[in-house]
C-alpha cells in the first residue's frame, strides 16, 4: 500500500552499522527513531524423527513491542512457501521490500520464516525417499506435516521455551504448489491460519494438459484455433507440457504430485476453518496474461502467444476466481493481476508482493472486511 510509504528510504550509519532512517518530512524525535532493519537468522534444524536430515531457514523476528504500543503480532508467524522451482532465496527482495514499508511507516510487523523443503534448495533430501531424484519420493501431505513440525520447532526456539501453550497465528504467502500445500496445512490443522496470500496457485485438480485442445478428440475442430496457429502447434503444446508439467512427471525435490487432483480436488471447496473458528484473509493474484505468454514463447518451452493467451490464461483465471470460495464472503480480494508478472510472481515483481503482504497483514490486524475485486498493479 503505498500510502504507507513514509517517503524514500535513507540510511545513516551507527556502530558501522546501517539503520533506516526516518524521511527528512518526518517530525519524530530522536526517542521516536525508526528501528533498524531486522537482522535475520540463517540457519538448519532437523525435524524430530526426520534423521537427522536438515532443513535450511532464514527467519526474521518480529519487530519489538513498546511499553504504550504492544505488537499485535508478537504471536504471529508469516511463512513463505515455494514453488517447485524457485528456493527460499526468491522471497529475498518481496521480504526486504515489505519490511522497508512496514519500517518507514512506523508500523508493527510479524515473525517472518523462508525455508526448503526437502530435496530443493539448501536443505537435505528427505530421509525417507528411496530412489535418487528425479523422483516420485513424498507427497504433499509429507510436506503439510514437515511444514506444521517446522514451525512447531521454530516458534519454540524463538520463544525460548520447551512447550508453548499456543501455536502461532500463521499467514501464509505462498507461489505455484506452495498454495496447494498451504491449502492443505489449513485442512488438515483447522483453526491454525489467520492469512493466505496466493501467487500464481497451481491448477491442482489439473494435469495441465487438458488445458490445450486435443486433436484427436472427435468433437476437435481446428477452425476455432485462433489465428497463426495450427494442428501442429496445439499436438506440439500438449506434448511439451506432458512431458514437464504432467502430474506424473518427477522432479528433483522428489514432491509426488499424482495424488494432487484427489487431494484438492476443486478449487472452490471445502471452505477453511481459520485462526479463531474464522475464515482466513485471502488474496489471490494472478499472473499477467501478456507476460505470462511472451515468457512461454521465449522460454525453452516456446509456446506461441496466442495459444496461451486463448486455452491457458481463461482456465488460470476461472481456477483463481474459485479460489475465492475458499473461505468466508467479505475475507478475500481478487483475483488480482500482478502487472508485469509471469508465474514466479515473488521473482517478476517484490514490490508489488511486499504492497500486498502489507495489506494483508494490516487486513488481518483490523479485521477489516474487503470487498472481492479491486485494481492489481505495481
Amino acid at each position: 500500500m503505498n500510502s504507507l510509504i513514509a517517503g524514500p528510504t535513507r540510511f545513516h550509519e551507527e556502530d558501522g552499522r546501517q539503520h533506516l532512517a526516518p524521511p527528512p518530512d518526518s517530525n519524530a524525535s530522536s526517542t521516536d527513531d525508526l528501528q533498524p532493519f531486522p537482522e535475520p537468522e540463517i540457519s538448519a534444524i532437523e525435524l524430530e524423527h526426520r534423521n537427522g536430515a536438515k532443513i535450511h531457514y532464514t527467519y526474521y523476528p518480529h519487530s519489538p513491542s513498546k511499553p504504550n504500543r504492544p505488537n499485535p503480532f508478537a504471536k504471529s508467524l508469516v511463512v513463505f512457501l515455494n514453488g517447485l522451482i524457485m528456493p527460499r532465496s526468491s522471497w529475498d527482495n518481496a521480504i526486504h521490500d515489505f519490511l522497508e514499508k512496514r519500517i518507514n511507516a512506523q508500523l508493527p510487523y510479524p515473525a517472518l520464516l523462508t525455508y526448503d523443503r526437502y530435496g530443493q534448495g539448501d536443505s537435505d533430501r528427505d530421509p525417507n525417499d528411496t530412489e535418487p531424484p528425479p523422483s516420485h519420493g513424498h507427497d504433499c501431505m509429507s510436506a503439510v506435516h514437515d511444514l506444521r513440525q517446522l514451525t512447531l520447532q521454530i516458534w519454540k526456539t524463538h520463544l525460548n521455551i520447551s512447550n508453548p501453550t499456543q501455536f502461532p497465528a500463521l499467514i501464509f504467502a505462498c507461489n505455484s504448489i506452495g498454495c496447494g500445500i498451504a491449502r492443505l496445512f489449513a485442512q488438515t490443522y483447522p483453526g491454525t491460519v489467520l492469512g493466505l496470500l496466493f501467487l500464481d496457485s497451481i491448477m491442482a485438480n489439473s494435469d495441465l494438459v487438458s488445458i490445450w485442445p486435443d486433436p484427436d478428440d472427435p468433437a476437435f475442430d481446428p477452425a476455432q484455433l485462433p489465428p497463426g496457429v495450427d494442428i501442429q502447434d496445439v499436438r506440439d503444446t500438449r506434448e511439451k507440457y506432458r512431458l514437464m508439467f504432467h502430474p506424473s512427471v518427477p522432479n528433483n525435490e522428489g514432491l509426488d504430485r499424482r495424488n494432487l487432483a484427489t487431494l484438492l480436488p476443486s478449487a472452490s471447496s471445502p471452505r477453511l476453518d481459520g485462526y479463531g473458528g474464522e475464515g482466513p484473509y485471502l488474496t489471490v493474484v494472478g499472473h499477467d496474461w501478456e507476460t505470462f505468454a511472451d515468457q512461454s514463447f521465449t522460454g525453452s518451452l516456446h509456446i506461441p502467444k496466442a495459444l496461451t493467451m486463448t486455452y491457458a490464461n481463461p482456465a488460470w483465471q476461472k481456477y483463481n476466481e474459485e479460489l475465492i470460495g475458499i473461505t468466508e464472503d467479505g475475507k478475500a480480494i481478487g483475483p488480482l493481476i500482478g502487472v508485469g508478472c509471469g508465474h514466479f510472481i515473488q521473482k517478476d515483481g517484490p514490490a508489488f508482493v511486499g504492497d500486498e503482504l502489507v495489506s494483508l497483514v494490516d487486513r488481518v490486524v483490523n479485521r477489516v472486511e474487503q470487498v472481492s475485486e479491486r485494481d492489481g498493479g505495481f
